[in-house]
C-alpha cells in the first residue's frame, strides 16, 4: 500500500505543477513551451503508468461488504465519461482543459452546453463511479484522491479562465455553457439541439468504451461484469 500512496502522491504533486505559475513560467522561459509541454506529457503518462501498476499490485484489504449491484454503476456512468473525454480532446474550448480554444462559437457551444468542462468531469465520472463500485482499501485511497482532485478541478479552471480571458469576455463566452451537467439546456440558456457533441465525440467515444471493457480485464485483472446482481 506504501507504493499506492507514494505513486498518488507523485501524481498529485506532478499535477498541481501548472497551476504553479511562478515555477512553470520559468521552465518555458528555459526550454521553451513546445519542449516543456512534451516533457510534462511525458512525466504525467509515466506518473500514471506507475499510479496503474501500483494499484493493480496493491494488497486487497477490504473496508466494506461487496455489494454486487455497484459493478452497475461505472457501466452505465463510463460511457458518458469516454465520450466526454473524446468531445473535450476534438472540440474547442477556451474556458477549459482542451487541445485548442480557437474555433469556439459561443452561440453553439457543444459539448460545454452539456458541462463546461468536458474533461475534468469525465474524470469525475471516471473516479467516482469506480469509487462506488469497489470495496476495498486501494480503491478508495485511489478513486477517492483522485475524486477529490476532479472535484477541485472546475472552480480552479474558471478562475485561471477569468483570469487569462478577462472577465466580460469570460462571461461572453460562457453564457450558454454548464457549470454543472447540463444546468443550461435545461433553464433554457441553450436549445437541446446546440449541446449536442457531435456524432464523432459520440461514436469514438463510445468505441473508446468498448476497447476499454475488452482491455480492462487483461490490464486491471479484473471483468466490469463479474459478480453483476
Amino acid at each position: 500500500m506504501t507504493q499506492l500512496l507514494l505513486a498518488v502522491a507523485v501524481f498529485l504533486l506532478t499535477h498541481s505543477l501548472p497551476a504553479a505559475r511562478p515555477l512553470r513560467s520559468r521552465l518555458i522561459a528555459t526550454v521553451g513551451r513546445g519542449p516543456y509541454m512534451a516533457g510534462y506529457s511525458a512525466l504525467s503518462l509515466l506518473v500514471l503508468a506507475w499510479v496503474g501498476w501500483a494499484y493493480a499490485t496493491a494488497p486487497y484489504v477490504p473496508v466494506r461488504d461487496y455489494v454486487g449491484a455497484t459493478a452497475w454503476v461505472p457501466l452505465v456512468l463510463m460511457p458518458v465519461a469516454c465520450i466526454l473525454g473524446v468531445a473535450a480532446l476534438t472540440q474547442p474550448n477556451p474556458l477549459s482543459v482542451a487541445v485548442r480554444s480557437r474555433g469556439f462559437d459561443p452561440d453553439r457551444p457543444g459539448v460545454t452546453a452539456v458541462v463546461r468542462h468536458p474533461l475534468i468531469w469525465a474524470f469525475i465520472l471516471w473516479a467516482g463511479s469506480h469509487l462506488i463500485a469497489n470495496e476495498d482499501l486501494a480503491s478508495l485511497i485511489l478513486f477517492g484522491l483522485l475524486l477529490a482532485l476532479s472535484l477541485a478541478g472546475p472552480l480552479a479552471v474558471d478562475a485561471k479562465a477569468r483570469r487569462g480571458l478577462g472577465e466580460a469576455e469570460w462571461r461572453r463566452l460562457a453564457a450558454r455553457t454548464s457549470a454543472w451537467p447540463l444546468a443550461a439546456p435545461l433553464t433554457g440558456r441553450v436549445r437541446w439541439r446546440d449541446a449536442w457533441p457531435g456524432w464523432v465525440p459520440v461514436a469514438a467515444g463510445l468505441l473508446l468504451y468498448v476497447a476499454l471493457l475488452h482491455l480492462h480485464g487483461p490490464v486491471i485483472g479484473v471483468v466490469p461484469w463479474a459478480g453483476l446482481s
